[in-house]
């Protein structure tokens, strides 16, 4: 059977309901008619503008708030890639035929983003429902008054939902700077490598709530030897920050006494079966032997560390990749590796915030952190640590942390 060829512009316009595309500056992209027709604003009266120059606030409502409520909940949307659905607000708007005249109106909007391919937010779709006519409906005697109390119970109530959710953000927001207070005393600049050259980056999340437990850590030790490791403990907020602390403390201790990576892994493992919070956490630890030019490396569950050539070729290292921390009831041994480096090779160790995006498969985001190592081969660990970032990291800011090492070997 044949398919039928849809006309998507000719869709959009015809959906039932107010919608609107709009740019992540909150420029009109294209509204469909039904928008056109409840705002009274011709297309051309808003495709190209900015929002909130065609609808502003009414300047003779000294608590009106609709404009900086729907302002917050679009740019939520945008820095975080999420859904943002708001509670009915009022939002007066002028009569285009009687300017300087306000009409009263309620809305039930909902903002939603559209990713593109490198999951940045492209478009914002801003639908709403036009509530002014049920919170006013009628019913038999009496149907006026009892049409102004439920407008003002419904106004009431939205307002009340809106504060409250005011105070959860505001409530968040301090738990996000303890826990980054934290993590930074946590994940202090790494010390004097001798002649080796390191950088060392971490990025919080953006949101109030997708502060987590990423971690980075380097080990000197004996005979020109350097550990190097990366963690990710699953949570948010300020418990997954503590429980982050706890177990980069013990896999720093166990890296000292262990004879390798996976010794000091699978005594991290056991720690971690008595901290709450720590299951399923993953790691990946290498040590480094300058000497006889070998990295040995082994990983619970975490991201194959990368190994950038010379030549700009990138190899992952995930041929010792074990489940996470706590995911095995029974101890056992966890397995290691052992790769050569040549002379200017360059090992990064990353943590998932760095690649993965929520509609991408991992290969996808594998492929361009190794593309953008090949691109960047002859930069010095600070100059590609920035590239890194700069490149991988959505321009609205990542919705988890990112930790990563870079070391020129």
């Amino acid at each position: 059977m044949r398919q039928p060829q849809i006309d998507h512009a000719a869709v959009f316009r015809a959906l039932p309901g107010m919608v609107a595309l709009l740019t992540p500056e909150l420029v009109y992209v294209d509204v469909n008619d039904d928008f056109v027709r409840l705002t009274g604003r011709a297309r051309d009266q808003l495709v190209g503008r900015y929002i909130f120059d065609v609808f502003p606030e009414n300047p003779n409502d000294s608590a009106a708030a609709g404009m900086r409520e729907t302002r917050e909940s679009m740019l939520r949307a945008v820095s975080t890639g999420e859904r943002d659905t708001m509670a009915v607000l009022r939002y007066d708007i002028e009569d285009p035929q009687r300017p300087g005249r306000w009409k009263q109106h309620f809305w039930s909007p909902v903002n939603a983003p559209v990713l593109g391919a490198d999951g940045k937010v492209t478009l914002l779709v801003h639908r709403v429902e036009e509530v002014t006519e049920l919170i006013r409906a009628r019913g038999g005697p009496g149907g006026d008054s009892r049409a102004r109390v439920l407008e003002a119970e419904l106004y009431t109530r939205a307002r009340e939902l809106q504060e409250v959710n005011e105070r959860l953000r505001a409530a968040h927001a301090r738990e996000r700077e303890v826990a980054l207070a934290l993590q930074e005393a946590l994940l202090p600049a790494p010390g004097p490598l001798g002649h080796h050259r390191t950088a060392v980056r971490y990025r919080p999340a953006v949101g109030a709530l997708n502060v987590c437990g990423d971690w980075y850590d380097l080990v000197d030790l004996p005979d020109d030897c350097l550990a190097v490791a990366v963690g990710d403990v699953v949570g948010h907020g300020l418990a997954a920050a503590c429980v982050m602390g706890q177990l980069r403390s013990a896999l720093s201790a166990a890296t000292r006494v262990a004879d390798g990576p996976a010794r000091a892994l699978e005594a991290l493992g056991l720690y971690a079966r008595s901290v709450d919070g720590a299951e399923s956490t993953t790691a990946a630890t290498a040590f480094i032997d300058w000497s006889d030019h070998t990295i040995t490396y082994s990983s619970a569950g975490h991201l194959p560390p990368a190994l950038l050539g010379p030549d700009g070729t990138v190899t992952f290292l995930d041929r010792a990749t074990d489940p996470p921390l706590g995911a095995s009831l029974e101890h056992t041994m966890r397995p290691e590796a052992t790769v050569s480096f040549a002379e200017g090779a360059t090992l990064v160790l990353y943590t998932d915030g760095l690649i993965e995006r929520r509609t991408e498969d991992i290969d996808t985001g594998l492929a361009r952190l190794a593309a953008t190592l090949a691109a960047h081969r002859e930069a010095d660990p600070e100059t590609l640590a920035d590239a890194l970032l700069s490149r991988l990291l959505p321009a609205t800011g990542n919705t988890d942390d990112t930790a990563l090492v870079v070391i020129r070997l």
